[in-house]
């Protein structure tokens, strides 16, 4: 049971990586659109909520794998800076992407302000896929002493 946790630790991360590495990846792109043509691209988001279940995931099976690791203070550590990581990148959602979704009735409305708002959502997307990014270099590390005979 323990590789599996670490095993599902790890696939979860790294899917909760997926989105956040794709918007990190465009954002230059974006940030060049006018913002009628950055409205009509932000249609293609629609859907990504269920990501969610990627985010939960991660932190749920980073936590029970911390807990299984505890005996190995060195793994346990870096298991419970993931965890943090990830949950710094909720942090982030909570405070600075979702209230851009509101404001933007999930970029259908065109803001008031729209070039902070367009700012505020992309920077706080590519630092979540920072913070995601390291999350997971520290999980594997904290995975391959536990893993090892």
């Amino acid at each position: 049971m323990p590789a599996a946790i670490r095993l599902l630790a790890v696939i979860f991360v790294a899917i909760y990586l997926v989105p956040t590495g794709a918007h990190f990846f465009e954002l230059p792109n974006k940030m060049a659109l006018s913002p009628p043509d950055y409205m009509i691209v932000q249609r293609i988001y629609a859907g990504w909520a269920l990501f969610g279940i990627a985010a939960f995931g991660a932190l749920a099976f980073t936590l029970v794998h911390a807990v299984l690791v505890r005996q190995d203070r060195g793994a346990m550590a870096l298991a419970l800076a993931a965890l943090l990581l990830l949950v710094a990148t909720q942090v982030v959602f909570w405070v600075f992407t979702f209230p851009m979704n509101v404001a933007s009735a999930n970029w259908t409305v065109t803001p008031d302000n729209f070039e902070a708002a367009r700012r505020q959502w992309e920077y706080s997307h590519a630092a979540s896929a920072i913070l995601t990014f390291v999350a997971l270099i520290l999980l594997v590390r904290s995975v391959r002493p536990a893993s090892a005979p």
